[in-house]
């Protein structure tokens, strides 16, 4: 396959980046007509997750001034993953790279994916060399997560990774036919396989604005990794309900030990009473939780709703399409 001469697109999700956006452009400009002017023709899919600000305003009118801008307005907001979700299967090129929209994920490093991709990789990761002021908590509990995910599904996720990476249209392919209602991109591309290797880049500063990704986002983003890449919650219930039924045994018998060995008196049904509601009770509740929350995203996948719906799209040749679902 030629991979010389490509047609590159850049995927960017944006939620509420009023402030964000004239940076964004300006370093988009930039980058398109500095390191990726050589790479070939390129367009920007910008994807508006439902913002509640002038967003979608800012991106369309970028789109009618620009030729290689595409703007797709969701009809509300799905999260951060359906919307690059979105982005990656509007996209027309070759080489596909989806990026962050606060600039921490420099443009400029596209060049040296596209470089990797013309080599024949078909996933450049970029990973980061450094996470910039990001608190040491923060980086402990990444580092744990991602170490957690690799063992207990069973595939091997790149470390010091985000959702800046490219594909190819061979793994688009791929990763569009996994329709998975709770989505975990960062987990699902590296379980596609291909050929896959990484860019090192330094992680920047936001340019301005404030981030919409705070910590309960990202509990409810690594509970989605965990439960779509692995069935390890249920066995651990299994474990820790057979460690609780133990332990309940285990008081059961130091109770029998101390009334019939050592004499100490106890009220008649108390034990037994308390020993049965203890023993069933945390089983049952333990077990209810993690087999209902599995049970709940069956119900949601076999429904088979979209991932997402597209409100309009806009772009620099002025075509439009309002107020038409589309299905994800």
């Amino acid at each position: 396959m030629d991979r010389q001469g490509i047609f590159l697109s850049l995927v960017i999700p944006v939620f509420n980046e009023e402030e964000m956006l004239p940076a964004l452009f300006a370093g988009l400009d930039a980058a398109l007509a500095g390191p990726l002017a050589g790479a070939g023709p390129a367009e920007v899919v910008l994807v508006d997750d439902g913002s509640a600000d002038r967003s979608w305003e800012l991106i369309a009118a970028r789109c009618r001034d620009g030729a290689r801008c595409v703007g797709v307005r969701l009809s509300r907001n799905f999260g951060q993953q359906a919307a690059l979700t979105a982005g990656l299967e509007t996209a027309r090129g070759e080489a596909v790279v989806s990026l962050d929209a606060d600039l921490q994920d420099p443009p400029e490093v596209v060049a040296e994916m596209v470089a990797l991709y013309r080599k024949g990789y078909d996933v450049v990761y970029g990973t980061r060399r450094s996470r910039g002021s990001e608190p040491w908590l923060k980086r402990v509990t990444a580092a744990g997560f991602y170490g957690l995910m690799e063992r207990i599904s069973g595939v091997r996720i790149a470390r010091e990774t985000g959702d800046f990476r490219l594909l190819s249209r061979r793994a688009l392919s791929h990763l569009a036919s996994l329709r998975e209602t709770h989505r975990f991109l960062r987990g699902l591309v590296p379980w596609i396989g291909l050929a896959q290797t990484r860019v090192l880049y330094d992680r920047g500063e936001r340019a301005a604005g404030r981030t919409h990704f705070p910590l309960h986002k990202m509990l409810v983003l690594a509970f989605d990794g965990i439960a779509s890449m692995s069935v390890a919650p249920l066995r651990l219930a299994f474990l820790m309900s057979v460690l609780l039924f133990a332990i309940c045994v285990g008081y059961v018998g130091v109770t029998l030990i101390k009334f019939f060995v050592y004499g100490v008196p106890m009220v008649p049904g108390w034990t037994s009473l308390m020993a049965t509601v203890t023993i069933f009770g945390t089983i049952q509740l333990l077990l209810m939780g993690i087999f209902g929350e599995y049970l709940g995203r069956i119900y949601e996948q076999v429904k088979q709703r979209p991932i997402y719906l597209v409100r309009e799209t806009t772009s620099g040749q002025g075509a439009a399409l309002a107020d038409v679902p589309r299905r994800g």
